[in-house]
């Protein structure tokens, strides 16, 4: 049985051709886990042009531009820290479409204000940019996954949204 999130990334990538979008990922807590999962559809290489690992916080600003100042005031694991992620890896990779996630996979780092399972997403490109807010109760597999699943689904409807404006 196939991977949903591979078939997942199937549909995104049927879009992506259709519609000849570019996308790229900025990823800290998925890991790659979302360039993965493109990846793993043939073809890929036509629309993903790359995806940058940004894990520790000084990446997030040389690799991808987000300003120390956002990261000072409101943490990597929040809505800004994400949006600018997208909007950094659209910029530096030069692509349609960013997406980016950041946030506590676990099963530790976690604190009262920023628990353990906390995910934000962004989307950028193409559009008003999107960040979404993510509580979820799985273990760290489970929450890269659904991480994973998120970030792939806010792609779809990106491209969905051009499609019916098409």
């Amino acid at each position: 049985m196939a991977d949903p999130l591979v078939n997942l990334a199937a549909r995104l990538g049927a879009r992506c051709a259709a519609l000849r979008l570019t996308v790229a990922t900025a990823e800290s807590c998925t890991g790659g886990l979302v360039a993965h999962l493109i990846t793993e559809v043939p073809g890929s290489s036509a629309y993903l042009r790359g995806g940058i690992v940004a894990y520790a916080d000084d990446v997030k600003g040389s690799a991808l531009g987000v300003p120390r100042e956002v990261l000072a005031a409101h943490g990597a694991v929040s809505a800004q820290v994400a949006l600018a992620m997208a909007e950094g890896v659209r910029r530096v990779l030069g692509t349609d479409l960013g997406v980016a996630v950041t946030g506590v996979a676990g099963p530790d780092g976690g604190s009262e204000a920023k628990p353990v399972g906390l995910v934000y997403v962004a989307v950028a490109g193409l559009g008003a940019p999107d960040v979404r807010r993510f509580l979820w109760a799985g273990d760290r597999t489970a929450n890269k996954r659904s991480s994973a699943e998120a970030a792939l689904e806010m792609l779809l409807e990106r491209a969905d949204s051009l499609l019916a404006g098409a």
